[in-house]
């Protein structure tokens, strides 16, 4: 069965105590008329949430300046920004949003979709796909990750071993090659993860992994995520905040097995 992640340890070296990673969890950008998952936000309200961050005295960044920052006692100012699935309209919607505020931000992909539709929603449009040379464009611009959403988005958790291998280490060479970059994270597709499963992503060589909701997992290898969507609103957002920080613990950030 599924296992969603949860909170454990209490702190990062130093003095203080850490303040809990606040990660946002983003798909598409663009036009929100049809979007039955509720996964889509349009260009407008992405600029006023990055702009809400900034006022706040935070900023975006990609999951590895996140946890490099957090790792060296630092990065109480710096929110984690996802954008899952690797959608196109990140390069034309979401960039430009993203360099206006000087934010940052890890791209989860597929490679084994390249070019490819999210096919794997039965309802909703059909939104094309990150290509090749759009992935290799992302890895160049400085500020950006580009991280691992398995190969085709498959629920690891009822993968067999195969497929397994497949969609964690697959996924992780040939982004490798693609990108000629290191390839440090994982996305769990559809938010579910198990045991098995997260230690296949620690085996593959990945330094942490993102998950949804907390559960007895979290860690490095299930890092719990917020939703963000076109209704957060200022308010929206400020709570979901608070009840970040109130809510969870921090976790560790060394890359070790939970």
């Amino acid at each position: 069965m599924p296992v969603p992640a949860d909170t454990t340890e209490p702190t990062t070296s130093g003095t203080r105590p850490a303040a809990p990673l606040w990660v946002a969890m983003y798909h598409s950008v663009g036009d929100c008329s049809d979007d039955p998952y509720r996964v889509t936000v349009s260009p407008g309200r992405l600029d006023r949430q990055l702009g809400w961050l900034r006022r706040r005295g935070l900023r975006g960044v990609s999951m590895a300046d996140l946890l490099a920052a957090r790792a060296r006692g630092g990065g109480r100012d710096l929110v984690g920004l996802t954008f899952d699935d690797g959608y196109a309209d990140f390069a034309s919607a979401a960039l430009p949003v993203l360099k206006r505020w000087d934010c940052g931000a890890t791209v989860f992909v597929l490679p084994g979709r390249l070019g490819g539709t999210n096919e794997w929603d039965p309802l909703g449009p059909r939104k094309p796909l990150l290509t090749a040379d759009g992935i290799r464009a992302l890895a160049d611009t400085e500020g950006l990750e580009i991280a691992s959403h398995g190969l085709t988005h498959v629920d690891l958790t009822t993968a067999d071993d195969a497929e397994l291998g497949a969609e964690v280490g697959g996924s992780r060479a040939l982004l490798g090659e693609l990108t000629g970059r290191d390839v440090q994270g994982f996305c769990y597709p559809y938010g579910t993860v198990d045991r098995r499963a997260a230690d296949a992503v620690r085996s593959a060589g990945y330094r942490y992994a993102c998950a949804i909701d907390p559960g007895p997992l979290t860690g490095p290898f299930a890092l719990p995520r917020v939703h963000i969507g076109e209704n957060d609103t200022s308010w929206r957002l400020l709570l979901k905040y608070r009840l970040n920080r109130l809510r969870r613990r921090p976790v560790p950030v060394t890359g070790e097995a939970p």
